[in-house]
This record gives structure tokens, C-alpha cells and sequence, in this order.
């Protein structure tokens, strides 16, 4: 082989080689990125629920059992976070209201206004049904009225207070009402999923061990952006894990500095307890000592409540990074498959190539003359590249699920379509058998006569000679045939292996003249002339038959026929193909030699081709 075709085969194999190592080297394995937007929606909102929102959304992600286990200790451990959020938040908003704010005072004294008119309400309502309860019953009805307009006037005041409410939380100024509002809109939520039916699985039809390289190539990309997503979610998670560092060590440094004030409260509660018992003690001291307490309690309930949130969130990075590493062994068996694809396709070619180098070597020898085996090679080529193609395609988009059914229907449509393409095809093969056709065979194909000079795959080319008697003598055009003659038709050869076949000759013997002598002479002349090339035409006939044919005759024969003009005589004699006319000259020359009375020449036998 040349260097290049060398340099080729060795670049696959090294390719083949590599691809192989790769294959062993990953064999021990077995969405969109939503983090960002949650993160920064949450910012928005009072308490960040958005760890909930993400491990509900990663859920969707889990395909395997381990992470499905994993997706459900996320979600509860976020909502367990959530729920502790909640109780901080409001916790928080109870220890430090908006009351003494300037901005809402307004709001305030319009909710304090609308408070006060609702309790008037009640208050009478409950007096008018007290009243009611002992009442005589001519007073009842006068009664009954009095609560029935005290109702009515209740609604449009309670209406007033509610909307004094929101105005306050939608400006800001009621941050444990917006907080309840929220918490309220979460645990509606929570409930809604609980009693909802079994949701379908939203789950992609990701396919983790596809046999075919499309679907690995498929899973590997969904894969990766899974992987992006928990990344995202365990970035976020850890983001807000550090700003609860941050406030738990803020608060904890701010309890630490109360703890002189503590120890001051306690001993002011002992003080107020001695003067209790001797009915000394003061009601404002003893509200501000309360004060105080409920405020230190406040502050621990909230360093406690931060410190069970750090260690949610600590579990919930623990449980994204061991969802995370497992994703990664999924990745990894997807690469795997990939490069076990890879391999085989690399393997293919490699092998068609080197199949494809055999058989260029095995006809390299192969001269233009003989062009049925040139023919026969690029079939075999163009068959050794389909097989390629295919096994190909299989490794890349995988076998049909229905592969008898998809095969057959394929089929029938390729045979209706392409039937005289097949045919053609196949009667190429009839053409290159033993009793087929040679180039530069004399043929007659659908009533055309003339020589082949090509046998193509699909198609066979004459030069037109007109009919058999004109051989030699081409008309100048080419007749293409589709090869389906040969399977649906007939043809005529008239060329054996040495192309041997039967001519002809007529001569006219005038009246007056004795036929006979004349006759005995021109079968002499035949007889010598044409023994030689009788002779290996007898042999190559008998060989051409598989039953040796008893009633062959290969002498010439003379046929008398009387006409008005003289006696007619047909000469019939074995010859060549490729030296019919040269023998045809000469018999005549002879024969009108002998006609003439001339000398007999002396007959040569010429060489013949066999």
C-alpha cells in the first residue's frame, strides 16, 4: 500500500487505541439552572421560602431510587427551615414593632380609631344580648332591632379596620402582619400539595442507559445541566447559611452584652417579690421587669431558632453535595457509553477501511480489458460502505424497537420503488455468469445487433453493427440497455470462445453449364480452407455443452437451388467472427478463378483465432 493509504490506517488505529483507553478509564461508574431566579425573587419577599421552592423543583430532577430518597430529605429539611424562618420572623417583628415610627402614625391611629369603634360594637351587642336573654317578651322585639342595627353598623367598621390593616402592611408598618399574611399563603400551599392526587412525575424521558449514542449523548447534556442546578441550589444554600452566620453571631454577641442587664433584671424580680409579699410592690416596676424578661427570652428563642436553621442548612448542602457526586457518577457512565460508541464506530471504519484496502490489493493486477472484475470490485466496495453506514447508524440512533416489522415495510417499499434498479442489479450478476455476456461479444439485445463494449452494474453498451450479417461494420451509434433484460428478456450471442459462427456464400452458375464439376470443386476449396478453424471450432463447441452433442457437424455444406436465371448455390461454412470477411474475399476470388477455367491456386490456410 502507499505511505498515505499506510498513514490513514494508522491514524484510525490510534484513534481505535486511544478511544479504548478511554473506555477502560471511565468503567468504574456505574435543566436549566433555577437557583439564580429563586435567589433573587426571594429577596423580595419577607421570609426567603426559597429553599423549599428549589428542593421542590430538583425533585422533578430525580430519576434513580437513591436520588429520590435524597429529594425527599431535601424537601423536608427546607421546609422544616422554612417553617423555623417563620417563627423567627415573626418573633422578630413582635420584639421590635412599628407603634412609635413618625411615617405610620397616621395608619396607626386610623387602625386604633376603627379598633375602638368595633369593640364599642361588640361590647353593646353583647349588653342588648344580655338584656335579651331576661327580657320580657314584649321588650324582645325592640331588642332584637337594636342588635340588628348594631350588626349592620359592626360590618362597615370591622371593614374599615381590616382596610386600615392592609394599608399599614402594604406601606411597611405591620412587618408581623405581613409575615402571618405570608406564612398563611405558605401553608395553604403546603396543604393544597398534601390533599392534591399523585401529580404525574415530571421527570424527562432521559433514558441513563441508552445503548445508542444519540440517547448518551442525550443524557449527558441533561446530566450537566442537572448538575448546573444543584450547584446553583447548593451555592444558594450555602449563601444563606452564611448570612445566618452572620446574624446568629451578631445576636449572639448582642446576648452576650446583655448579660449584665440579665443579672440586673433578676435581682430588680427578687427585690419586687420581697415588696409583693409585703404588698409594697410596684405595678410599673414590675411591667418593665417583664418587659425585660420577655425581651431576653425573645433574644434566646431567637438564637436558638437561628442555630436549628444553620444546622438545616448545613444538612441541606450536605444532601445537594452527595445528590451533586452522584449525578457525577451518573455523568461519568454516560461518558463511558459515549466512548463505548465511539469505539465501535471507530472500530467499523478502521475495519472497512482495511477490508476496503484488501480488495483494491486483491484486483490492483486487474487490466482495463477484463472490466467485469473492475465492475465486481466497486461492487464490493460500494457493499463493504453500506455495511458501514448502517452498523453506524445502529451504534449512533440504535436499533429499531420494531425491527421485523420497520425491516419488512422498508422492504416492500424499497422493492415497489426500486424494482428496476433491483432487477438491473441483479442482472448484472446474470451478465457476469458463465453463460453471460463478454465484452466485445457479437449480440443481438431487443432486436438491436452489435458488439459490447461495456458491461456497467446497472447498464450494457453495443456499438451497433445493423444485424448479423453486418458485422464489422458498425453504424456509429450506442445502444444502452438496462441489465433487467437479462432476467425479464432474451438475448442472442453469437460469439462462442473463439467466436466462431456460420457464413455463407452464394453463387450463380448460368444456364448451359454442368453444375457438378463446379460443385465438386468449391467444396474442395471450402473443405481445405476452412479445416483448421472447423476443427478447434468442433472442440471448443463440444466443450461449451455440458452433454456432448452427437448430431455437431462442422463440415461445409452445398445446397443446389434452380431458379430461372441458372442454378443457385449456397456455400455454408464454419469461420471466425474476426476474419469473416478476409475468408469470405478469398473464397470468391477462388471460386470465380474456378468458374473461369483459371489454375487452381494454392490454398493457405490462414491463422485462426480461437
Amino acid at each position: 500500500m502507499k505511505i498515505r493509504q499506510w498513514s490513514v490506517m494508522g491514524a484510525l488505529l490510534l484513534l481505535v487505541v486511544l478511544a479504548g483507553a478511554a473506555f477502560i478509564a471511565t468503567g468504574g461508574s456505574g435543566g436549566q439552572s433555577t437557583g439564580a431566579a429563586t435567589s433573587r425573587a426571594a429577596h423580595s419577599r419577607l421570609v426567603n421560602t426559597s429553599p423549599l421552592k428549589t428542593a421542590r423543583e430538583l425533585a422533578a430532577l430525580a430519576v434513580t431510587r437513591e436520588e429520590r430518597r435524597l429529594a425527599r430529605d431535601a424537601v423536608r429539611v427546607a421546609d422544616h427551615e422554612v417553617d423555623l424562618a417563620f417563627a423567627d420572623a415573626l418573633r422578630e417583628a413582635r420584639e421590635h414593632p412599628t407603634d412609635q415610627d413618625p411615617k405610620y402614625r397616621e395608619l396607626h391611629a386610623r387602625i386604633h380609631d376603627a379598633q375602638t369603634a368595633v369593640d364599642e360594637d361588640k361590647a353593646q351587642i353583647a349588653q342588648l344580648k344580655a338584656k335579651l336573654a331576661s327580657a320580657k317578651p314584649a321588650e324582645r322585639n325592640n331588642l332584637q332591632d337594636q342588635i340588628a342595627l348594631l350588626e349592620a353598623q359592626q360590618a362597615p367598621d370591622e371593614g374599615e379596620l381590616d382596610d386600615a390593616q392592609q394599608d399599614l402592611i402594604r406601606a411597611g408598618g405591620d412587618r408581623e402582619g405581613a409575615i402571618q399574611r405570608q406564612r398563611e399563603a405558605h401553608e395553604a400551599s403546603e396543604d393544597h400539595l398534601a390533599q392534591s392526587p399523585t401529580a404525574p412525575s415530571q421527570s424527562p424521558t432521559v433514558d441513563l442507559a441508552a445503548p445508542n449514542l444519540a440517547g448518551q449523548v442525550r443524557a449527558w447534556i441533561w446530566l450537566k445541566n442537572k448538575r448546573a442546578s444543584l450547584e446553583s441550589a447548593r451555592r444558594q444554600i450555602q449563601d444563606l447559611g452564611q448570612g445566618s452566620q452572620a446574624q446568629h453571631d451578631a445576636l449572639e454577641l448582642q446576648v452576650r452584652a446583655e448579660q449584665s442587664q440579665k443579672q440586673q433584671a433578676r435581682q430588680q424580680a427578687v427585690g419586687l417579690r420581697e415588696k409583693a409579699a409585703h404588698g409594697a410592690a410596684s405595678k410599673q416596676d414590675a411591667a418593665a421587669t417583664v418587659a425585660s424578661f420577655k425581651h431576653f427570652s425573645n433574644e434566646q428563642k431567637l438564637l436558638s431558632g437561628l442555630s436549628k436553621q444553620l444546622l438545616d442548612q448545613q444538612e441541606l448542602g450536605n444532601i445537594y453535595r452527595s445528590w451533586i457526586e452522584l449525578t457525577l457518577s451518573q455523568q461519568r457512565a454516560a461518558l463511558h457509553g459515549i466512548l463505548r460508541s465511539l469505539l465501535w464506530i471507530l472500530l467499523i471504519i478502521f475495519l472497512i477501511y482495511v477490508a476496503s484496502r484488501l480488495v483494491d490489493r486483491a484486483y490492483s493486477g486487474t487490466t482495463p480489458e477484463k472490466k467485469r472484475l473492475l465492475t465486481l470490485r466497486s461492487v464490493l466496495r460500494f457493499a463493504l460502505q453500506a455495511v458501514a453506514v448502517l452498523l453506524i447508524a445502529f451504534v449512533i440512533f440504535g436499533a429499531p424497537n420494531q425491527m421485523p416489522t420497520v425491516l419488512g415495510l422498508a422492504g416492500a417499499g424499497l422493492t415497489v420503488a426500486l424494482k428496476d434498479f433491483i432487477v438491473a442489479f441483479f442482472g448484472w450478476f446474470v451478465l457476469m455468469g458463465r453463460n453471460g455476456l463478454r465484452v466485445g461479444d457479437w449480440v443481438e439485445i431487443n432486436g438491436v445487433v452489435g458488439e459490447v463494449t461495456e458491461i456497467g452494474l446497472l447498464r450494457t453498451v453495443l456499438m451497433e453493427t445493423g444485424n448479423w450479417t453486418d458485422t464489422g461494420h458498425p453504424t456509429g451509434r450506442k445502444v444502452a440497455f438496462v441489465n433487467s433484460f437479462a432476467i425479464e428478456g432474451h438475448f442472442f450471442n453469437f460469439s462462442t470462445a473463439g467466436q466462431w459462427l456460420w457464413d455463407e456464400l452464394q453463387v450463380l452458375i448460368p444456364p448451359g453449364h454442368n453444375p457438378y464439376p463446379l460443385v465438386e470443386a468449391i467444396q474442395k476449396l471450402v473443405e481445405e480452407e476452412t479445416r483448421a478453424g472447423a476443427s478447434v471450432a468442433e472442440q471448443e463447441w463440444q466443450k461449451s455443452t455440458k452433454n456432448r452433442l452427437q448430431s455437431l457437424s462442422v463440415v461445409p455444406a452445398i445446397h443446389l437451388r434452380p431458379t430461372a436465371t441458372g442454378v443457385e448455390m449456397q456455400v455454408r461454412y464454419i469461420t471466425s467472427a474476426h476474419e469473416r470477411y478476409s475468408m469470405r474475399s478469398r473464397m470468391y476470388e477462388k471460386i470465380v478463378g474456378l468458374m473461369h477455367g483459371e489454375a487452381k491456386p494454392r490454398v493457405s490456410v490462414p491463422a485462426q483465432q480461437t
